[in-house]
């Protein structure tokens, strides 16, 4: 990416959160933390994260519902769920509401920084077939006009 990519950890557990914004930002990321889902909706109607990394089991709401109920950005957020927790059920249901990856506590760090540039590069790459499809669409529609102009100007 060609700028620092910006990341939201949400989970109830502040030594958790203390601990992925250090490594995260070692890494070089600009990271913002949320304790709870109506933190994390509040900061993300507000400002543009890259990835939002989200614990399945919050204070105020499941990690999944805050999955569906999260602001989505354009280039799409990629949604980590993370879970010390791990079930059957809740890998379906984070599959289920679009997360696009599944993290078990405590994880590999290096694992962890692995699948967050994984899904920083899906977006990117998401980022650039959406701008040449709307390079494309505007190339039409200016060839579009100036063939009116062209049949116009010759009634």
């Amino acid at each position: 990416m060609d700028r620092t990519a910006r990341i939201i950890v949400i989970d109830d557990d502040e030594g958790i959160r203390k601990t992925l914004a250090t490594i995260l930002e070692d890494e070089g990321y600009s990271v913002d933390t949320a304790e709870s889902g109506k933190e994390a909706l509040l900061k993300t109607n507000v400002d543009f994260y890259n990835l939002a990394l989200i614990d399945v089991r919050l204070l105020d709401m499941d990690g999944t519902e805050l999955l569906v109920r999260i602001k989505e950005t354009v280039p799409r957020m990629r949604k980590i769920i993370i879970t010390g927790y791990p079930t059957v059920h809740n890998a379906i249901e984070a599959v289920n509401r679009n997360a696009d990856a599944y993290l078990v506590k405590p994880f590999d760090v290096s694992k962890a920084l692995f699948v967050i540039r994984e899904q920083l590069k899906k977006q990117e790459s998401e980022k650039r077939y959406n701008q040449e499809k709307v390079t494309e669409f505007i190339e039409t529609q200016v060839r579009q006009l100036e063939a009116e102009t062209v049949i116009d100007r010759s009634k």
